[in-house]
């Protein structure tokens, strides 16, 4: 599905088509979370507890950088 990319104000939106917005059963105001995949990045339903789990990964992974990269080789 092509989107849009539009201005708002000093920033730049994305135009979700009516379609799209039902199948992903969201509404005008609602929040989605954007996540980086291997593939690109891929919008999802905002849910606070994945954000949250999300920021918490972010900082063990910060902070953990070098015993990470060691358990993957």
């Amino acid at each position: 599905m092509k989107l849009k990319i539009t201005t708002v104000g000093n920033s730049a939106g994305v135009i979700l088509p009516k379609e799209l917005l039902a199948r992903l059963r969201l509404e005008k105001g609602d929040e989605l979370h954007a996540l980086e995949t291997p593939d690109g990045i891929r919008l999802t339903v905002y849910d606070p507890t994945l954000a949250q789990q999300m920021d918490v990964a972010e900082q063990v992974m910060r902070r953990r950088r070098t015993l990470l990269n060691k358990l993957a080789q």
